[in-house]
Order: structure tokens, then C-alpha cells, then sequence
């Protein structure tokens, strides 16, 4: 199979439809052999009869259905887990991403040998209000992440089948996909400059609260991909650093009231030393983050389900 087309949706009944027919007439065109599976995140419209309705007029589309709303990194890893194309391509359901963007995103990871290829929305039809914070997101993310990419969070990209297979996506992660996938050794990320729509149906489902939480997941991955594997190489150098250095500020306090009593100078009690207290709560803390970045290596050693949704329904082949 050439192409596996994945689209998480919330609510989008309306433009489902259009979207499927879209996608049918470029892939016919091109004579690709191709699915596209449908994540129904917790819907709470027709969408998922919508979806049935497809997959009767046409085989190749398929469904999943969440019980309830997960968010868009769970709809895409679960897609991930059952695409079978040799190429896997992530739009968002609003018609806002272009399906004729599809034969060149599969040229791209075909022939120039793209390991992944995000699309970068340079001309956009949102509000300032949504621009702005976008652009500065971004630039940090680019900043942190090392890649020059100008637009992390575009829906539309297009994978090598390898890469999906050897990424995790989980929480709020699916803006930082090229991230995951640079991790985990797929370095030969490009970009794309690709359509953006208007908004056709509906509204958008994303508040600027997404750009705070953006900030801080960034900042988490970038803490597992530096840290995750070996939470010691952290906690532990960070303990072991504090216990010497208040180890040695108890020695240096006792040397002192050593001194002093062997030359009959008066001088007051260790436990009268504010420095003493430091030192012990240094030393105490320095334990504690040792034992931190331990139990943290026996954590990341045997993390389990954290990728597991109660789904209610699929159809598949």
C-alpha cells in the first residue's frame, strides 16, 4: 500500500463528506493505493455515522472511535498503530489542510528520501490574536529543538512508515513530532510550504491556552530526551554534587570547633552554628535527589501503558 492517510477528528461531521471525496479524487489521479482512517476523539455529533456512511461507499476508508474525548496525540498514535502504507500522512478534518498537498509530500519521502516532512502554513488565514503567539512558539521551539522548522504544529505531515513505528506520541506531544522523531534517530527532517484554508464549518477547537501548555510540554520533552533513559545522569550527579559540598561544610564547621578547643579558644556550640543546620539540610537534600534520579532509573526501566484507550468502536479490513 502506497499511502496511509490519518485524520483525527473532533466533532466535524459536516465536513467529513467533502473531505473523504477530496481525498478519493487525488488518490484515483495518481493511482496510489491508499486507506484513510479516521480517529473519532470522543465525538459527540454524527461524526462517526458520517464515518460508516463513508466506509460503505468506499473500503479503503476505515474508522476508530474513542469512548470519550483524549485529545489529538492519542488519535494520532492510535492511528499510528494501524497504518500499513508505506507513506503516512497526518491532516486535520476541518478542511483547512489541502489534500492535493498529498502527491508531493509522497514524492518528497519517496524519492528525495525524507525521513519526515511537515508542512509549514506561510500564508495563514487566522487572527493576530492566534498568529503572533504562533510565530514566538516556534522560535523557541526551533531554539530548543535544534530543527528549522517554521511551523511545528501544521497538522499536515508526511512520515516514512519507520518513523510512526518507532515513536511514542502521548499527551499533548503531537506538536513536537519532528522532536520525537529526531530522538529516536530520523534526522533527515524537511519542510514544505503548503496551503492554508480558511475555516470552512464549525469552529475551532483550540484555545490560546494550548500555547502555555505548548511551552511546558516542550520543556518536558526536552528534560526526556536529555534525561528519561538515564534519570541518574540528573538527580544523581545533582546529589552526590550537594551531600560533598555539605559534607565538606560539617567537616569545616567541626574542624573549626576542634581547633578551637585544642587552643582553649572560647568558642560556641556546633549545634549554635547556623552553618551546621545548612550543611545537614544540604547533605539531607543531596540523599533525597540521589535517591530521586534511582528511583527514576527504575521507573523509566519498566514504564508500561501509558498508550492505552478505551476504544468503543473500528473498522477495519
Amino acid at each position: 500500500m502506497n499511502i496511509s492517510v490519518i485524520v483525527p477528528l473532533y466533532n466535524e461531521a459536516e465536513s467529513l463528506p467533502e473531505l473523504a471525496a477530496w481525498i478519493t479524487r487525488v488518490m484515483t489521479e495518481n493511482k496510489f493505493t491508499y486507506e484513510v482512517i479516521f480517529v473519532d476523539d470522543g465525538s459527540t455529533d454524527n461524526s462517526w455515522q458520517v464515518i460508516e456512511s463513508l466506509r460503505a461507499e468506499n473500503p479503503c476508508m476505515k474508522g476508530v472511535k474513542f469512548r470519550r474525548n483524549y485529545g489529538k496525540s492519542p488519535a494520532l498514535h492510535t492511528g499510528f498503530r494501524r497504518a500499513q502504507g508505506d507513506v503516512v500522512i497526518t491532516m486535520d478534518a476541518d478542511l483547512q489542510d489541502s489534500p492535493d498537498e498529498i502527491p508531493e509530500l509522497y514524492r518528497m519521502i519517496t524519492v528525495e528520501g525524507y525521513d519526515l516532512v511537515s508542512g509549514w502554513k506561510k500564508k495563514r488565514y487566522d487572527p493576530l490574536s492566534k498568529t503572533i503567539p504562533t510565530k514566538l512558539f516556534n522560535a523557541t521551539a526551533r531554539r530548543v529543538t535544534g530543527i528549522k522548522l517554521h511551523d511545528f504544529n501544521c497538522g499536515l505531515k508526511a512520515y516514512r512508515r519507520d518513523v510512526v513505528k518507532n515513536i511514542e506520541v502521548y499527551g499533548d506531544m503531537h506538536r513536537y513530532i519532528p522532536y520525537l522523531a529526531k530522538n529516536a534517530g530520523f534526522s533527515r527532517i524537511g519542510e514544505k510550504v503548503v496551503q492554508h484554508r480558511a475555516r470552512k464549518y464549525g469552529k475551532t477547537k483550540f484555545g490560546l491556552d494550548r500555547f502555555v501548555n505548548g511551552y511546558l510540554d516542550l520543556m518536558t520533552l526536552w528534560f526526556f530526551s536529555k534525561f528519561a533513559v538515564k534519570p541518574m545522569h540528573l538527580f544523581g550527579l545533582l546529589g552526590s554534587v550537594m551531600f560533598i559540598l555539605g559534607l565538606l561544610s560539617v567537616i569545616t564547621v567541626g574542624a573549626y570547633k576542634l581547633y578551637a578547643l585544642s587552643h582553649h579558644i572560647a568558642y560556641r556550640l556546633v549545634t549554635d552554628s547556623p552553618y551546621f543546620f545548612i550543611a545537614l539540610t544540604m547533605m539531607i537534600l543531596g540523599t533525597l535527589l540521589f535517591l530521586g534520579g534511582f528511583l527514576g532509573e527504575l521507573v523509566s526501566r519498566n514504564a508500561q501503558g501509558r498508550n492505552t484507550y478505551n476504544i468503543e468502536k473500528e473498522i477495519t479490513d
